[in-house]
This record gives C-alpha cells, structure tokens and sequence, in this order.
C-alpha cells in the first residue's frame, strides 16, 4: 500500500498537529493544579467542577450508577470528592472531557457511537479486574481503558486520507489493524494517543497502560500490569463486540498478561456479568445524554 504524499507521517508530527488543533478544556488544567496545591480544600475542587454545569451532571450521574453501588444518594459534587476521591474524581473528568475533544470524525472512518462503546466497555471490563484484585485508584485503570484507542481518532482527524487507506487495507488483508499500523507507519494508535496524553501532561498511570496495551510488557514501562489489564480488557470487548473500533478482528490474547492477572478463569464470568448492565449505564451517561 502507498500512502498519500504527506510532509512527515512521524509520531511526534502527529502529536503537535494534534494539540495545535485540540486541547482539553482549561478548567481540567486548574483542577490538576488545585488538586495538588496542598493547601486546596475540598471546597475549592468542587467550586472549579461546578463552573462546568454538563460535567457536574455527568459525574453525579456517574456517582449514583451501578458503577459506585453507593447507599445514600450522592447529590452534591462536594460529597462525591468526600466519596469518591479527589484524585479519582479528577480520572472521571478527564475521560469526560477528552470525550469532548474529539467530534466530527466522518461516519465512513469510524462511527463514535460504536467507538464509545467499545471504549467505555474496556473501561468498565478493566475497572472491575481492578476492583477485584483490590487495586488502588480503579478509576485510573476505568480511564486508561475509555481511553485505550485515542490514537485512531488522532490518526482519523490529523491524516483521515491515511486512516482511511489503513483501514482499507486491514479489512481487504484480513490482518490486525494495529499490525497494519506498525508496517506503513512505524508505530501503532496505542503508541501515538499514550503521547499525545503524554503531552497533555497526564500522569503516566493512565498514558503508559494506554502506550502499551497492544504489548504489555514493555521493558520501558513502569505500569505493565496496567497495561496487562487494558490488554485482557481490550480483548474480552473485542470479542464479544461491544461496541467497535477500527480492529475489525480479535487481537490474540497475550497469555503472560492474562497470568499476571493472577485471577481464575471461574471468576470470569462474574466478573463480566457484573460489567456488562454498567457499560449500558456509563455509555449513555457519557455519550447518549450530551
């Protein structure tokens, strides 16, 4: 296949095309700030939340879904930082916000809803794993996998003449759309949206996992059982398609990752009987009610 003449296809190319055009919401930027002022009160976190009147509603929705399984209606967003966390509080707005970022992307590249729902899905499917085997701070593994395929919509905005070529020859080859990625680019989308999130000055518990879900052990990476995670995640959504993105196959699963699970295969099955009504419920908060 031979790409459209274009000045310099590079990954940091891509990058800086990317930010020139879009940005994320400056209100996300001083609420990383407040965040980690140590003089920052509760108050002064939900004060900057509450500017922004469609976060505010979505995040509460988020707070009272099936996802938190809280008791008592959380109905302030200054009870949901005392419940949930502030640092998890500022993952849930910035996979709403991203979600924001990236519109317009023409129905015949990729269709958002689909793509949405396969995202959320990886979230959701990633956040229960984590749930399960008692990490800290599940909502960074639930971004990291709302957050998983960013790239495709960087590749589908910044060079769509290329996306489009891509995907044409995935389908027409029968091969692994990421593997495509790597032969006519150099790199793949899960390299390129862990850089750009990397540019965006987001911690690297949610790029790295992001960079490397399609190889999960990176010798590079200090976040590879992460990245284990958004992997297994990734693979359980594609294969009982929920939602869509450009993979128009069932990566292979990386058995090693799998193993640093450390779970039974018994629990499976829960697990995803657990996750499936959530990725209903977070995809329309998320994505139908805006």
């Amino acid at each position: 296949m031979s790409l459209p003449d274009h000045p310099a296809v590079t990954l940091e190319w891509l990058v800086d095309k990317t930010r020139t055009v879009y940005s994320l919401p400056f209100f996300y930027e001083r609420l990383s700030e407040t965040i980690s002022h140590p003089r920052s009160s509760i108050a002064d976190i939900a004060k900057i939340i509450t500017e922004d009147q469609g976060l505010t509603a979505r995040l509460l929705r988020l707070a009272n879904s099936p996802m938190f399984g809280y008791y008592s209606k959380v109905d302030s967003i200054t009870k949901a930082v005392t419940i949930i966390g502030t640092q998890q509080l500022r993952d849930l707005a910035l996979a709403s916000s991203v979600m924001d970022v990236f519109k317009g992307i023409p129905e015949d590249l990729i269709n958002m809803g689909d793509f949405w729902r396969h995202s959320i899905a990886c979230g959701i499917v990633a956040r229960s794993f984590a749930t399960c085997l008692r990490e800290n701070n599940v909502e960074s593994y639930f971004v990291a996998g709302i957050l998983h395929d960013v790239g495709q919509l960087i590749l589908c905005t910044a060079v769509p003449d290329i996306a489009a070529k891509l995907l044409k020859r995935s389908r027409e080859q029968e091969e692994l759309y990421f593997l495509t990625e790597r032969q006519e680019l150099g790199f793949d989308h899960a390299e390129l949206g862990g850089a750009l999130l990397h540019a965006w000055k987001i911690p690297p518990n949610i790029y790295e996992p992001v960079s490397f879900h399609h190889f999960p052990y990176n010798e590079t990476s200090s976040y590879s059982f992460e990245a284990a995670v958004i992997h297994v995640a990734d693979i359980i959504c594609q294969a009982f398609q929920w939602g869509a993105s450009g993979e128009c196959f069932v990566p292979p699963l990386d058995e090693h990752a799998w193993d640093r699970l450390g779970l039974p295969a018994s629990m499976l099955n829960s697990i995803l009987k657990q996750s499936e009504p959530q990725i209903e419920e977070t995809f329309a908060i998320l994505v139908e009610d805006r």
